[in-house]
């Protein structure tokens, strides 16, 4: 009979001493446990997907800051040439107006651009990640064995394998946003484009439809948090 059944049926006699109780392991000490089994493995896949946070959240800020804001300093740097314009009466020159304005707005263009590159930066490094922890699930077969790689639990349910299997569904609805940023770019490079279509396209910019539901916080931050011990270490 093991010491804890021995402890749930208590003593077969009276004794006046009392019984000591089986403690249940807290959780502090079921963390302890799962960090004193964690592999160099296990951390690189926590530090991979650490990573690959980082770099979407990256990825919003050059969006919905030095994107955005470009974006709105074009469509109002092009507003206000329109209305100046129009206070210019028949016949004197525009060019002491448009010059300095045009200049603007190609910056403008410029700083856009430059946003976009900054994206397809940040898209590559996903993609770098990803292939980082694919070439680790292979390494961790030749030493752990299939057993281990696709059938024992890392932390709470998951494999390595269902991790490294799972995470590149990530890249395509970022890979669309991108195409789908570059596209809002030519679009607005025409200084013809009306102010309607480009405030569609400042909204269409920052909504990142691509990404309402397939971003990082949309479909992994909250399956991390359960699956992944000290996911916020």
């Amino acid at each position: 009979m093991t010491s804890r059944l021995a402890s749930l049926r208590g003593p077969s006699t009276p004794s006046s001493s009392p019984v000591k109780q089986t403690q249940s392991p807290t959780k502090s000490t079921s963390t302890q446990a799962a960090r004193s089994t964690e592999t160099t493995y296990h951390r690189k896949v926590r530090s991979s997907l650490q990573e690959l946070r980082a770099a979407c959240y990256t990825w919003d800020d050059l969006v919905c800051k030095d994107g955005l804001r470009a974006v709105r300093e074009l469509i109002d740097a092009r507003t206000d040439l329109v209305n100046m314009l129009a206070l210019v009466p028949d016949g004197e020159p525009r060019s002491r107006i448009v010059g300095p304005k045009l200049l603007y707005m190609d910056e403008r263009i410029v700083t856009i651009d430059l946003v976009i590159s900054k994206l397809k930066k940040q898209f590559q490094k996903m993609n770098s990640i990803i292939d980082g922890m694919e070439a680790l699930l292979v390494d961790a077969h030749k030493a752990k064995g299939w057993h281990w790689v696709y059938s024992e639990p890392m932390w709470t349910t998951w494999p390595m394998e269902k991790f490294v299997t799972e995470i590149p569904d990530i890249l395509w609805p970022y890979r669309h946003s991108l195409e789908l940023h570059a596209e809002l770019l030519d679009t607005l490079r025409s200084h013809d484009v009306s102010f309607e279509t480009s405030r569609k396209i400042a909204n269409t910019w920052v909504e990142q439809p691509h990404l309402e539901e397939d971003s990082w916080d949309a479909k992994w931050e909250d399956l991390c948090e359960v699956e992944i011990d000290r996911w916020d270490s």
